[in-house]
């Protein structure tokens, strides 16, 4: 079957076409802007791009669209599609039909900690030989790509709450059909999609009663939002994860910065873990990953020792350089609870070690200027924060300013540099935090370091 993929270069419509290849369709696919690395991932496997949306992409005449979420009525390829008649639907609903069916789904969700966690329960399935399939919205270090159909009958997805497309506005995991669901936290965000909170609790709630009554709910014990979503309805068994208090699940920290710890499944000790990770986050992802994976018979000893051997996934605290004793590190944080636990994980690890924060406030939630009374409270630990404020925001950041909270904001990449050359010195981190490119900061900063 050919398939054409419209937004082919984001992760999720990316990592689906890579597994449409390896099921052995032709695929092509168009985007606005096809650059690396995901462009260069995809040609290698033999996949047609086309640069800009137009009409005349689809003059192949392909047996199926697969349509991104991005896409809205008014874009030349879509009107086209429609206008031809042409069969179409939705990535998560393409998912669900031609890969998910007859699968063991181990779904993650929640508004933080998706990639990691999905990525870790995918590598522990692989180091027990399961060669599980997955689609994850980031690149985990132990695999090297975002995506693959796999050689078993357990699917490992990142269940993502955006909707699915302009036709399809529920939310893209109640698609998936998990037999074994992590919910991992749950906070406000998408304010271009959701009014209010209630609106995402009412998404998850769909997702909780596509679980079956044999499988299994994962989620901490301490998120108030995620008990209130099980409270409107549940049908499935609950496990509940917990750092240094009593929980099905527990961690005991061994190191204040998370990167050793000992896990307790029902009062009885089950190992330690020592990893290169830090954070509380990534506690309770960990924790999240361990019960998942016993719910399709791998020993958490067993999860364990695989974790002890986890890479990480790219742009979740990557170092990309360390030149003149400046550690430089990359960060997928865009939301101020995201920021906070990375620089509180951060700070514990190096101590009283200079630390500064670079911010490219760059989600729809953020450039609408929804978390404005939070975001300066959550860079509290760094010594010095730099925030980008590109023309097109909506609020205006110098308000975010004080005598106090040291934050200067810049409005152009020379001005961050600038400033950046004035903080270089032994034993500083420079953490940059964005969820896009940032116009190029950090091949610009580790040439000039």
């Amino acid at each position: 079957m050919h398939i054409h993929i419209l937004g082919i270069c984001g992760t999720f419509m990316g990592g689906l076409a890579l597994i449409a290849r390896e099921l052995g369709h032709t695929v092509s696919g168009s985007d606005q802007n096809v650059y690396p690395p995901m462009s260069t991932q995809l040609a290698e496997q033999g996949i047609q791009l086309m640069q800009g949306y137009k009409a005349e992409n689809l003059e192949l005449k392909p047996a199926l669209v697969v349509i991104g979420n991005a896409m809205s009525r008014g874009n030349p390829e879509v009107e086209a599609v429609l206008n031809l008649g042409l069969k179409y639907t939705s990535g998560p609903q393409w998912l669900s039909e031609y890969v998910l069916q007859d699968k063991w789904v181990l779904a993650v969700a929640g508004t933080h900690g998706k990639t990691t966690t999905s990525s870790m329960l995918a590598w522990i399935l692989e180091h027990q030989g399961f060669k599980p399939g997955f689609l994850i919205g980031g690149i985990p270090m132990n695999f090297g790509v975002s995506a693959r159909s796999g050689e078993s009958d357990f699917f490992v997805i990142e269940a993502d709450e955006y909707d699915s497309a302009f036709f399809d506005k529920r939310s893209k995991f109640v698609h998936y059909r998990p037999r074994t669901a992590v919910l991992n936290n749950l906070e406000f965000d998408h304010a271009d999609i959701f009014d209010d909170l209630g609106a995402i609790k009412r998404q998850f709630h769909h997702l909780v009663r596509t679980i079956p009554g044999e499988g299994l709910i994962i989620c901490q014990a301490a998120d108030e939002n995620i008990q209130d979503t099980l409270g409107m309805g549940c049908w499935t068994p609950v496990q509940l994860t917990a750092i240094n208090q009593s929980a099905t699940w527990q961690a005991e920290l061994q190191k204040e910065d998370g990167s050793q710890f000992s896990i307790t499944f029902d009062q009885q000790i089950q190992g330690q873990v020592a990893w290169q990770l830090t954070g509380l986050h990534n506690v309770y992802n960990a924790l999240a990953a361990i019960a998942a994976a016993r719910h399709i018979g791998i020993l958490p000893v067993d999860a364990i020792a695989a974790l002890t051997r986890f890479k990480n996934v790219k742009r979740r605290m990557e170092v990309i350089a360390n030149i003149k004793g400046v550690t430089v590190y990359d960060d997928f944080a865009h939301h101020p609870t995201a920021i906070q636990m990375t620089l509180e994980g951060l700070r514990k690890h190096v101590g009283s070690e200079k630390i500064i924060a670079v911010v490219e406030p760059r989600s729809n939630t953020m450039r609408m200027g929804v978390h404005r009374e939070v975001l300066a409270e959550s860079l509290a630990l760094a010594d010095r924060t730099l925030i980008y404020q590109p023309e097109e925001l909506d609020w205006d950041l110098t308000e975010l300013e004080t005598d106090t909270n040291n934050i200067k904001i810049c409005t152009s990449i020379d001005q961050i540099m600038h400033e950046l050359q004035q903080e270089v010195a032994p034993d500083s981190h420079f953490l940059m935090m964005s969820n896009g490119s940032f116009g190029g900061i950090y091949q610009r900063l580790q040439s000039e370091l």
